[in-house]
């Protein structure tokens, strides 16, 4: 086989097996572009379908201690149903955002590695894991693990993305093409949590 087909046979299987993977890939927002996973680099595949911690896989792979860092954290109050939440309007909601940073040796400026964007049930979280959202400076994964909650993941869609309207703390990453994905955290048949993780490209 030539290696031209080669790479067009393992293209396809890679897009089937993000369709299996990715449960609602057909429902992903418009903004979000369809991605060839064939063309991603092996750590850029593992990072979009990785069901465990991202700051984990990031450490494995760079042997360097990732710090999480946080953003914002707002309460809102949804002005309308959110279907992957399964929240009617008028319920309360926290918004958070982080980046996932490393530090070389001899370098100020940190490499970014994730952006991540959520939206947490904070009426369906255990109080420990609540106070873990205000004082701890873990991301959502080492909160999850560390509070002994039950969960499982479930992977929603990918894609490309542009970035946009960006805290201020990343406003130098808005145009910046990002490979994104975006899963919600279960415990007892209930979301808890929608994350949307961005990756640069």
């Amino acid at each position: 086989m030539m290696k031209t087909d080669t790479n067009q046979h393992s293209g396809r299987f890679a897009n089937a097996r993000m369709k299996a993977l990715f449960v609602a890939q057909d429902a992903k927002p418009e903004n979000v572009k369809e991605i060839n996973l064939a063309r991603l680099t092996p750590f850029q595949r593992g990072l979009l379908v990785t069901d465990g911690t991202v700051t984990r896989f990031i450490e494995a792979y760079t042997l360097t201690p990732v710090e999480v860092v946080l953003l914002q954290q707002t309460k809102q109050t949804l002005s309308t149903k959110h279907v992957w939440l399964k929240l009617p309007d008028g319920e309360q909601v926290i918004s958070r955002q982080v980046v996932l940073q490393t530090h070389r040796q001899n370098e100020a400026s940190p490499i970014i590695h994730t952006y991540a964007d959520s939206l947490i049930v904070p009426q369906r979280l255990p109080k420990s894991l609540l106070d873990g959202l205000n004082f701890d400076k873990q991301g959502l994964g080492g909160l999850l693990r560390r509070s002994g909650l039950e969960t499982r993941r479930e992977l929603l869609w990918c894609g490309i993305e542009t970035l946009t309207d960006l805290p201020p703390a990343v406003a130098h990453l808005e145009g910046e093409t990002f490979i994104s994905r975006a899963y919600r955290v279960f415990t007892n048949q209930e979301p808890l949590m929608l994350i949307n993780e961005k990756f640069p490209l």
